[in-house]
């Protein structure tokens, strides 16, 4: 079956946003107590935020009533930044028009709350690209669980095998792959030498060099 469906991720994919966590993250962290580095941070994206902070509370031995008002504060810091000075990754646009001109169907499957993808949408205009849009925010389990990945392609009405990911982080690729789905990945370039991108069907510097070439690499 070839391939007619496309879903991406949305943080450090299509928006420039991880720099953004990063920075929510190391704020609200501070408040705690805890000086968190990027290498530390980098270990945990591709989380929810929940689960981040499940994370680095257990580590730092910080009370878990406290989780709910950290988890509030990160996703608002992240919400007022996207808003104000959000922008999108290189080759984003490009390439949600790329498989919009081809007639794909488009989704996005998201770690983040919709409260994020709203901002985003907001900030971008580029909602009505897209015929479905699915959070792991309420789900039991968010990435590296598959579940996202399996409702954003029944929502969509595809099957599996003609289904194309892309994603950036390791726990995103692992969900993608996990439900039986091609995937692209686009990591950070001081993670691209790194043997565990190996598990991806085709991995890229960025999503500019999506091309026609290797969508047809793909299909064989």
């Amino acid at each position: 079956m070839y391939l007619n469906t496309v879903i991406f991720d949305m943080d450090g994919l299509l928006l420039d946003s991880e720099p953004l966590w990063f920075e929510a993250a190391v704020k609200v962290m501070a408040g705690y107590g805890v000086a968190l580095n990027e290498e530390e941070y980098a270990t945990t994206i591709g989380l929810r935020t929940r689960e981040f902070l499940d994370f680095w509370f257990t580590r730092h031995s910080i009370s878990y009533d406290e989780l709910p008002a950290a988890e509030l504060a990160i996703t608002g810091l992240v919400v007022d930044h996207i808003r104000n000075q959000g922008k999108l990754m290189p080759g984003a646009i490009d390439k949600i028009l790329f498989f919009s001109d081809k007639d794909f169907k488009i989704g996005l499957a998201t770690s983040s709350p919709i409260v994020i993808v709203d901002a985003m949408f907001a900030r971008t205009g580029l909602k009505e690209y897209f015929q479905a849009i699915c959070s792991a925010e309420a789900l039991p389990y968010g990435k590296p669980h598959p579940q996202v990945y399996l409702n954003c392609v029944e929502a969509l009405g595809s099957h599996h095998s003609s289904v194309l990911c892309f994603e950036d982080s390791y726990n995103g690729m692992i969900a993608a792959k996990a439900a039986k789905l091609k995937c692209v990945v686009v990591p950070d370039p001081a993670r691209r030498h790194e043997w565990r991108w190996l598990a991806a069907d085709y991995v890229l510097d960025s999503l500019t060099n999506f091309d026609d070439e290797i969508l047809r690499r793909l299909n064989v």
